[in-house]
């Protein structure tokens, strides 16, 4: 094979490999595409639910709570998950499912009044979403705080998240997952 067939192999290797680079990205593009389009419509859904069981039940929130909190764990595949009412210094539990009999006693036996180093305690500071990554591994669990610790050792939570409803810059409710 001659010098310039070589080269002309080479320059063609090049080329399909850029080709198939591209057609990669532009893979890798329309799939992250897809699944934004997916996650979209999901959350489209689930807003169209809730607004339908909020029509469906004028006056009484306690259905609204209960889906918000399903859709809730549906969009994040959670396990989990409590929806809790802001009153005063304390929290309520209204809504709550796949809760181990034991976690469901303790978290609706009274207000939960957090301790400043849980999640909700920061919920409540900083009027946003809080993520734990590790439960156990947390400041609140070490030093014994008795919500962290029931959540931990009754619930098997490891992970934590925590979505505020706010309105007029006042926690209202939480949705944890």
């Amino acid at each position: 094979m001659s010098r310039a067939t070589e080269s002309a192999l080479a320059d063609l290797q090049q080329v399909i490999a850029n080709l198939q680079q591209q057609l990669d990205e532009r893979t890798a593009e329309r799939d992250a595409l897809r699944r934004e389009l997916t996650d979209s419509r999901e959350q489209q859904t689930a807003t169209a639910e809730v607004l339908q069981v909020i029509n469906a039940s004028p006056g009484d929130l306690a259905p609204v709570f209960d889906i918000m909190l399903q859709k809730a764990m549906r969009l994040c595949e959670a396990q989990l998950g409590l929806f809790l009412i802001y009153e005063g210094d304390g929290f309520r539990t209204v809504s709550w499912h796949g809760a181990p009999p034991d976690y469901v006693e303790f978290v609706t036996r009274g207000t939960i009044r957090p301790g400043p180093h849980t999640g909700l305690a920061r919920l409540v500071r900083e009027h946003r979403l809080v993520h734990i990554e590790d439960l156990a591994a947390d400041e609140a669990y070490r030093r014994g705080d008795p919500l962290r610790v029931a959540s931990v050792d009754l619930a098997g939570m490891r992970t934590f998240l925590a979505m505020p409803l706010v309105k007029n810059d006042m926690v209202l409710g939480v949705d944890v997952i």
